[in-house]
């Protein structure tokens, strides 16, 4: 039975990440050695003793978890873990299907989305963007509120990660005032997130631009399988993948809508690739269908547990 494969993207990384893994299987401090070896500097160290804030700025993040994601994509395949039908991944996770779908050399995507990062970061100065989770509220009641609580800045719903899960991004006024009329409108949870980089919001224009001028030097294949954007349509080629990422960095994440079309077309198991389960738990909250399988992978046992998940299916 055909399966898809997702990747997480930032907020799924943590210290010491890979690290059950990596102590079976060289393959995973090989995949962080090539990734250094691009970077200046030694990820995995980084990732294994931090510092944890370094780690999280995102501009550290990004390539971290790309090389994550894609370190755990090689073990899967070594272990004869075959190939999905369908890729996907949460937004900064979008890069590690790319590259796992061999549209774009790991090297090459290791620096790209690194100026990514850099992008991101210097197109809001620290402390003027925020993120808020907010939970318990329909998608269109979140985008009015944050239409009214806007007064003249900007604070758009940036992620719909799953029903009644939305996350909100922009001016960290705006976001606030959002927070206090959301909160007013019924929602049962309504929190800052630890980022200062309001991502998926216009806010990012001035990065996206530089994202698009730096997009137009790399010369991307065609997906060996099909990658579903974040906008849930498929790459189909060069100036496809090209468009999508652009748009994706200033457009929203609808993780919701993308899990329902990978469905839609037939697929029953899930396997999300990389470390942490944030994926695995929004995907069960988008599709509660007891005949639909849910995994991860980022140690030995879960390795284990999805590939035989995949064989028997």
């Amino acid at each position: 039975m055909a399966f898809a494969m997702v990747f997480p993207g930032q907020g799924s990384q943590s210290l010491g990440m890979l690290a059950a893994l990596s102590e079976q299987e060289p393959l995973v401090r090989e995949t962080f050695a090539e990734a250094s070896a691009v970077l200046g500097y030694d990820l995995w160290q980084l990732c294994q003793q931090g510092p944890e804030d370094l780690l999280g700025s995102t501009e550290k993040t990004q390539p971290a978890m790309l090389t994550a994601g894609v370190a755990t994509w090689r073990v899967w395949r070594k272990h004869g873990g075959g190939l999905p039908a369908a890729m996907a991944g949460h937004s900064l996770g979008e890069y590690t299907a790319l590259v796992c779908a061999g549209a774009i050399d790991f090297r090459t995507a290791v620096d790209l989305v690194r100026f990514r990062g850099q992008m991101m970061q210097s197109a809001v100065p620290p402390g003027q963007g925020a993120m808020a989770a907010i939970l318990g509220l329909e998608d269109a009641d979140v985008e009015a509120v944050c239409a009214d609580a806007a007064q003249g800045e900007i604070v758009q719903a940036a992620n719909f990660n799953s029903p009644g899960q939305v996350v909100i991004a922009g001016q960290k006024t705006a976001v606030e005032r959002a927070i206090e009329l959301l909160k007013a409108k019924g929602a049962k949870r309504a929190l800052i997130l630890p980022v200062s980089v309001p991502s998926h919001t216009e806010l990012m224009g001035p990065a996206a631009e530089q994202l698009a001028e730096r997009l137009q030097s790399i010369a991307f294949k065609t997906p060996e399988t099909a990658v579903y954007t974040v906008g849930m349509r498929t790459h189909s080629g060069n100036e496809d993948i090209r468009k999508a990422l652009y748009e994706q960095l200033v457009g929203p994440v609808r993780w919701t809508d993308t899990i329902k079309t990978i469905l839609g077309t037939g697929i029953k198991v899930i396997v999300e690739c990389g470390p942490g389960k944030v994926l695995t738990g929004l995907n069960r909250r988008i599709e509660r269908n007891k005949d639909l399988t849910m995994l991860s992978v980022e140690d030995p046992v879960s390795l284990s547990e999805a590939l035989n998940a995949v064989k028997v299916s």
